[in-house]
């Protein structure tokens, strides 16, 4: 897909998607209390997002 100039693909969507949920796990352990699994999934999310930036 073009869309405003940039060639978005569908791995970028699904790497973006695997982002948000990541996030909504973060939330989910923060509200647990458990902040060392947290940050692990924090970590991963971060990497997700990237990922999908860096394939623009």
């Amino acid at each position: 897909m073009n869309i405003g100039g940039l060639d978005i693909s569908y791995g970028d969507v699904l790497l973006f998607a695997l982002g948000v949920f990541l996030l909504m796990g973060v939330i989910s352990f923060i509200r647990q209390g458990l902040k060392t699994a947290a940050v692990v999934v924090f970590v991963l999310m971060a990497l997700a997002f990237t990922a999908g930036a860096l394939r623009l």
